[in-house]
C-alpha cells in the first residue's frame, strides 16, 4: 500500500520522528505542509495527517492542507505528538475527513519533548520523548494499519 502523510514538524522534530519509525517498516511518502511542492494525493492508497499539538490541536498548516488537498473517499489515519495534553487531537481533521466522506482507520499519538512557553522555564517536560517505545508502538500501529487494509484489498 503506498502511503502519504502529511505532516508538520518543528521545535525539537519529535512528530518527524514518529513519521520516520513508521517509513521504516512501510512504503511511506512523507509530505512537510510547509514546502511548496505539488501534491497528488489521490495516486496514494492511503493518507495520514500529522502534527504536533498546538494550543490543543493540529497546527493550521496541516488542517488547510487537509482540506485542499485531501481526496474524496480515501482511507486516512492520523498521527500526533504533544507535551502536556493532546487537546483535541485529530478532531478538526476527522471534520474534514468525514466531510470528504473518508473512512479513518485510526489515530496514533504519544508524548513529545516540548518547551513551549512556560515549559521552556522549567527545562520542558516529557524529557526524552518520542523514545524508543513510542517508536517501536508507532512502527506496530502503521503495520496494523496496513494489514488491515490489505486485507481488505483481498476479498
Amino acid at each position: 500500500m503506498k502511503t502519504a502523510i502529511c505532516y508538520y514538524s518543528r521545535h525539537h522534530g519529535n512528530t518527524r520522528k514518529v513519521l520516520e519509525a513508521m517509513a521504516e517498516v512501510g512504503e511511506i511518502d512523507l509530505i512537510d505542509v510547509t514546502t511548496r511542492q505539488a501534491v497528488r494525493l489521490e495516486h496514494y492508497d492511503c493518507i495520514g495527517f500529522a502534527s504536533g499539538i498546538y494550543g490543543f490541536t493540529f497546527q493550521k498548516a496541516v488542517v488547510e492542507f487537509a482540506r485542499q488537498y485531501l481526496p474524496c473517499g480515501k482511507p486516512v489515519f492520523f498521527v500526533y505528538t504533544y507535551g502536556g495534553a493532546k487537546g483535541s487531537g485529530a478532531k478538526v481533521v476527522q471534520e474534514i475527513a468525514r466531510e470528504k466522506n473518508c473512512p479513518v482507520l485510526g489515530e496514533f499519538s504519544c508524548k513529545g519533548y516540548d518547551t513551549f512557553g512556560p515549559f521552556k522555564l522549567t527545562g520542558g517536560i516529557a524529557k526524552g520523548h518520542p523514545d524508543e517505545q513510542d517508536l517501536e508502538h508507532a512502527r506496530r500501529f502503521y503495520l496494523t494499519l496496513m494489514e488491515h487494509e490489505n486485507r481488505g484489498v483481498q476479498k
